[in-house]
């Protein structure tokens, strides 16, 4: 593997007698790991029981070293949601931004969304996370992730980042930046990361993460906390970034890493004297060396707002105004526009209204669902919480209770999408699927390995001759959609687009 020379020339100013190493490593295979997702994980699987080589990774508590020889990334427990495939060193990010049920969090970079994930299952179901990402393309990976997650309180959007920052100021308790950079730390995961660097390239990566942290500040509500990240070694984009930072903005403190992660999490090992930035504050970053770790290149700093605790900060009031642009839909059909914005009372009162008719909705949970345990996750929590049911269309969707005014940004997925409305009927979607478990559920099926790919495949499947309409299908306890049931025979109904096997 060839490296450019002016980033050979540069990583040997930097590093001196550690150049040669660090260049070695280079060469060498890349980490490969996955992250298990929380909000999947129950008394019916646990890493244990699945069928990898796996070895935990010291600095993410849901992560694991993974041999992708094994391809964890072609089995039926990916497809549902089980895991997500992710370099090791990317999960250090959300461990320092270290996100808790009930925060309003924002991943101002989200593509293609394995930080949002990894904070929705520490959010538990509690709070709110919006993604953005401002690719429409990338946002649709994102808006797929979040969605085979089971993910209930997410909101994905489609914004510049100045957009994001005119519409929530000062909102987030927690920001993470994981911003577009010069890509040093994929060289050896990626060759065109390679072909594409350059001086200049790096110039404009600068340039644009300060522009993107200018509008993070604008977002992030006083006492709130923000990580800035990249995966690239340049001391422009990292070390120089978080000075003028700081510089620019007295109003925020550089916090040690040390104090969020663990002392004994594999990450000392000492960083380089960096000629321009030897100021006590840049040390309390955290850098990631792939010839110090199993991992790839990265770089982090986690910065807190000041002038206030985040038990001071308060949301901003609720708003139901509709969307200016329809969120994705599973559906497979056009729909009529038909928008209606219901609250918790008015779905209990059973309204037949057909602007707010959720009568389909309403016999569909009463049939099919059932009253979870209070000391376990489940989604139906939220479905029975203070969120808002919201029509786009013919589409149903839950939107996030701390979600304010949806009016006049670009969204992806408003929230859960629980739905579509046709006719007489209620059609569940595959996302409401991908967010149940078999406890929240009066029908479901768990397929043995064999059953499972038949039905990712789009094959009809056996079932129990008791079963009628719809029913979970699953793999060891972890769901991968529905099935329609009539005299043992469950019909398919996996989405056409997502089948891969």
């Amino acid at each position: 593997m060839n490296f450019p020379k002016d980033f050979t020339d540069r990583m040997h100013r930097l590093l001196k007698e550690e150049a040669d190493s660090f260049l070695e490593s280079l060469q060498k295979p890349n980490a490969y790991g996955l992250r298990i997702n929380p909000l999947k994980f129950n008394n019916n699987l646990s890493t244990k029981t699945l069928p990898f080589t796996l070895a935990p990774v010291a600095w993410a508590k849901e992560g694991f070293y993974a041999v992708p020889e094994e391809h964890p990334g072609k089995h039926p427990l990916h497809e549902g949601g089980a895991y997500y495939i992710q370099e090791p060193s990317a999960m250090s990010v959300v461990s320092l931004l270290n996100p808790e049920p009930g925060d309003l969090v924002c991943d101002l970079c989200a593509a293609p969304g394995g930080k949002s994930t990894q904070i929705a299952g520490r959010l538990s179901g509690e709070g709110l996370l919006v993604s953005n990402e401002i690719f429409p393309t990338r946002a649709k990976i994102l808006s797929q992730n979040i969605e085979r997650f089971g993910v209930g309180n997410c909101v994905v959007c489609n914004e510049p980042p100045d957009k994001m920052a005119e519409h929530f100021p000062h909102f987030f308790h927690k920001i993470v930046v994981d911003a577009p950079c010069s890509g040093e730390g994929m060289f050896r995961k990626d060759e065109n990361a390679i072909k594409e660097w350059s001086l200049e390239q790096v110039d404009v990566c600068r340039d644009r993460q300060q522009m993107i942290l200018e509008y993070a500040d604008q977002m992030l509500a006083p006492g709130g906390v923000m990580v800035y990240s990249t995966c690239t070694f340049s001391p422009e984009e990292n070390e120089k970034m978080v000075a003028w930072f700081l510089s620019a903005h007295p109003d925020y403190l550089l916090e040690d890493w040390r104090i969020i992660l663990p002392t004994d999490c594999g990450l000392e090992g000492g960083r380089p004297e960096f000629t321009d930035t030897k100021s006590p504050e840049i040390k309390k970053a955290l850098r990631l060396w792939p010839h110090k770790l199993k991992g790839e290149g990265h770089f982090a700093a986690r910065f807190q707002k000041r002038t206030a605790s985040l038990s001071a900060i308060s949301c901003p009031a609720k708003k139901t105004e509709t969307l200016t642009s329809k969120p994705e839909s599973t559906s497979r059909k056009k729909s009529k526009k038909r928008k209606a914005t219901l609250s918790p009372k008015q779905v209990a009162s059973k309204t037949t209204n057909r602007q707010t008719d959720l009568s389909g909705y309403l016999d569909f949970t009463k049939n099919f669902l059932t009253t979870p345990s209070a000391d376990c996750y489940s989604v139906i929590k939220q479905l029975n919480g203070n969120n808002i049911f919201q029509y786009f269309g013919e589409e149903l969707y839950l939107i996030p209770e701390q979600m304010i005014s949806l009016k006049g940004i670009k969204i992806m997925r408003a929230g859960l999408h629980l739905g579509t409305h046709k006719k007489n009927r209620f059609e569940p979607a595959h996302a409401l699927a991908m967010a149940l478990s078999p406890k929240d559920c009066t029908q479901y099926t768990d397929c043995n390995y064999e059953t499972a790919v038949r039905y990712l495949h789009g094959e009809t499947i056996p079932c129990s001759t008791d079963f009628h309409s719809w029913t979970l299908v699953c793999y060891q306890g972890i769901s991968l959609g529905w099935g329609k049931a009539q005299n043992g025979i469950l019909k398919n109904h996996y989405p056409k687009g997502l089948r891969l096997f």
